[in-house]
């Protein structure tokens, strides 16, 4: 009697633990909430969930709204950006926007661009959330293509088995706040210079700061010893 019990138990702790891992095993844009009117970074999440084959093509249909958009490149994937009139004219800083973006699609190149059984790949998108009122949702459909051409469509509702990506719409902030103002740091696509490729992780940036400091430091140590010459003199 003790046996079962504690089998059954133990049966159920792990449908338990393993339920949360199955909810979310499916594209999500992360993170889940942003400031209305702002301009963030959002990674679209794609896991792979097939035992037998990877994924090779990722496309994102953007919510209306959204003014602008730019990628990250990933290796080993090309990414194309697609736009759309407009179906409920919108402005942006008083701007009549006559073009807003409709999808992002990225593409693996080769057997390198393949999202493997059990691996997951992130795909950041820096843009300017669409206006909203504070609480609503807005859906990122998806569609994700694996080896063979078979294609599952993430685009059903909040519970269904293949839910949209959706994003939570955040209190918007001021025009010249924080979301607005961050933009230049965030919101703005990178510069070549600012960019690092995958395992770079920006070491050899102290040795430079340092040899900048130093220089400086010579420079006015010239400085002082000049002034000084002139005042004995």
């Amino acid at each position: 009697m003790n046996r079962t019990t504690t089998v059954a138990g133990l049966a159920a702790t792990t449908l338990a633990l393993a339920l949360p891992a199955l909810a979310s095993a499916h594209v999500t844009v992360q993170p889940t909430e942003a400031a209305a009117g702002s301009y963030a970074v959002l990674d679209v999440r794609v896991p792979n969930e097939q035992d037998d084959k990877g994924t090779v093509k990722v496309e994102v249909q953007l919510p209306p709204g959204v003014s602008y958009a730019a990628y990250q490149p990933v290796p080993n994937w090309t990414a194309t950006i697609t736009k759309r009139a407009p179906a409920k004219p919108f402005s942006v800083e008083g701007e009549a926007v006559t073009q807003e973006v409709d999808t992002i699609t990225w593409t693996g190149k080769g057997k390198a661009g393949v999202i493997a059984p059990g691996q997951f790949l992130q795909f950041p998108v820096s843009l300017r959330v669409p206006d909203g009122a504070e609480g609503s949702t807005v859906a990122f459909k998806a569609l994700q293509t694996y080896e063979g051409g078979e294609v599952v469509r993430w685009i059903g509702v909040a519970g269904s088995d293949e839910p949209a990506p959706t994003l939570t719409l955040d209190e918007a902030e001021d025009e010249h706040g924080g979301a607005h103002a961050a933009a230049g740091a965030a919101g703005a696509p990178a510069t070549p210079a600012a960019a690092t490729s995958a395992g770079d992780d920006g070491s050899d940036a102290l040795p430079i700061a340092l040899g900048g400091a130093g220089l400086l430091a010579g420079l006015a140590g010239l400085g002082i010893a000049v002034a000084g010459r002139r005042r004995n003199a």
